[in-house]
């Protein structure tokens, strides 16, 4: 069983910055550096949306809305993985979610989400 905890999160002025992070716990470092860390978003009346995911090899993928504003990186050895936001705007205002997922060499799924940090972008 692991355990996501966000933090980071806040009231931002349009255009700041944010560091979100996630600290992931009841997995040793060795277990945690397998799974694929991904960021997802979820603003009110709107369906949960994937923000960025960075894989167990640290490669990364972004959502388009993120044109080069949001980086995603892992720290294995903190069991943490951050999503630094800059340029933020009023509508990157959501309840942002931390996910860890694996898919074993036997095919078992493993899939554990925290309980989200509140962002808000407004003046």
């Amino acid at each position: 069983q692991v355990q996501l905890v966000e933090s980071g999160g806040g009231l931002v002025q349009p255009g700041g910055s944010l560091r979100l992070s996630c600290a992931a716990s009841g997995a040793s470092g060795s277990i945690f550096r397998l799974y694929d860390m991904g960021w997802y978003r979820q603003a009110p009346g709107n369906q949960r949306e994937l923000v960025a995911v960075i894989t167990s090899e640290s490669s990364t993928n972004y959502a388009g809305f993120v044109k080069g504003r949001f980086t995603i990186s892992r720290d294995n050895a903190k069991n943490t993985v951050y999503l630094q936001v800059n340029s933020l705007k009023p509508e990157d205002t959501a309840v942002y979610y931390c996910n860890a997922n694996r898919l074993t060499m036997m095919r078992v799924q493993y899939d554990y989400w925290g309980q989200g940090t509140q962002v808000t972008v407004s003046s």
